[in-house]
């Protein structure tokens, strides 16, 4: 079986140019997982690199299958230079390790909470999981392997995340939507909920 990071690095290059910054984060039990960050104008962008070795198994599942079943990374995207966001790096580590540590399927429409702001003074300490395919393509690997999807995350307040409880990640993504709501802004308000 080959491995898979080397062929999701070379996406990940391919899609978002040389990574000038990497940092590798690993937790007791699980398999070593690096954040690379990639500068695009004013954007910077972080990808995980590491969540895709294994698939990701139901919870429910009596045995994990070794081969079949979905695998991701997460991208994140923000503009640079407004807060400290090379801090998110071992939060981004710690969600692209939870398919490990906690057994969860990480896929589109999801929530996931870190239980601190993603970086120092961040109005957010959780993110929705937003349709793969724009930034970076599915990355298809040999059968009977599932392909890689690189999944973006948009940054929510504890508001917006308890009405995207409440309403579902369409409903959220539609008030974002409607009130232009800059997503890649590390310091931006909620958006109206009312």
């Amino acid at each position: 079986m080959a491995d898979v990071l080397p062929l999701v690095e070379a996406r990940l290059r391919t899609a978002l140019g040389e990574p000038d910054a990497r940092a590798a984060v690993t937790f007791l039990g699980t398999d070593r997982v690096e954040v690379l960050r990639f500068h695009e104008g004013d954007i910077v962008r972080y990808a995980t690199l590491g969540m895709s070795a294994q698939p990701m198994t139901d919870p429910t599942a009596v045995l994990a299958d070794p081969v079949k079943g979905p695998r991701a990374e997460l991208v994140l995207s923000v503009r640079g230079g407004l807060a400290e966001t090379d801090k998110v790096l071992r939060p981004l580590a710690v969600l692209a390790a939870s398919p490990q540590v906690e057994g969860v399927v990480v896929a589109p429409g999801a929530s996931l909470d870190v239980g601190e702001p993603l970086w120092p003074g961040a109005p957010f300490t959780s993110v929705l999981v937003a349709e793969p395919g724009g930034l970076v393509e599915d990355l298809d690997l040999d059968e009977p392997l599932d392909p890689v999807r690189f999944l973006p995350l948009l940054p929510m307040t504890p508001n917006e995340a308890a009405w995207k409880r409440v309403h579902g990640a369409q409903a959220l993504q539609e008030r974002w939507l409607t009130n232009g709501t800059d997503l890649r802004d590390p310091a931006r308000r909620s958006v109206p909920l009312d």
